[in-house]
């Protein structure tokens, strides 16, 4: 695994200036706000660029083009759902995230952190099990919950024909096992650019069984 240091742009980064520099401003408030909220493992912000902001940013390679609504739901220091934001401003202007995360000290950061960096999103305090449905065109989760919870969230609030992008680490067979045995998906698997047991699901079509 390639190690990218904090002022680099991997080449599979297809990322304006103006872009980069707010993905590094945000990484700037998570730290700063991080010993007083703990928004990521503090141990994570060493090496917090390739950790966090990278491994959120290979997320929008799998948005549609077309997609309009998004949701992240345990947004906390805004990886996945703030840095898909920042990406998705000067190529996809009518896309919008919509940042959903139950602690209130975790939304005050969001909404506070997308202020600052002139980023248009919204900030629900809220459990996704309890929110009316989104009609979501995209669903995105990290760090958050095995994927069986997960699809029962995507299959509450995501729209007839959205996608579901899930970032899983080494045990996701497993993890894809276990949610099989509730629910039916239309499943693709892509190996992670930022860890090498890591894969991106990117599920569609999900039912209850």
């Amino acid at each position: 695994m390639t190690v990218v240091a904090r002022d680099t742009a991997p080449d599979w980064l297809k990322a304006s200036a103006d872009t980069l520099l707010k993905l590094k401003a945000l990484l700037s408030l998570v730290e700063k706000w991080n010993p007083t909220i703990n928004l990521v493992a503090p141990g994570s912000l060493a090496d917090g660029w390739q950790r966090h902001v990278m491994d959120s940013a290979q997320l929008f390679q799998f948005i549609p083009p077309h997609s309009r609504r998004a949701a992240d739901f345990g947004s906390g220091a805004g990886f996945p759902g703030l840095v898909l934001s920042i990406l998705a401003q000067e190529v996809m202007p009518h896309f919008r995230m919509t940042l959903i995360e139950a602690d209130k000290r975790k939304a005050t950061f969001l909404a506070q952190a997308a202020r600052q960096l002139g980023v248009d999103v919204t900030v629900l305090t809220d459990r996704a099990e309890i929110l009316a449905p989104l009609g979501a065109d995209v669903i995105t989760a990290r760090a958050l919950a095995p994927l069986s919870v997960l699809c029962k969230f995507a299959a509450r609030h995501m729209s007839q024909g959205g996608i579901a992008i899930f970032p899983k680490g080494a045990q996701a067979d497993r993890e894809v096992a276990e949610a099989s045995i509730y629910w039916q998906f239309e499943l693709e698997h892509h190996q992670s650019v930022t860890d090498a047991a890591g894969r991106i699901l990117t599920l569609r079509g999900i039912r209850h069984v």
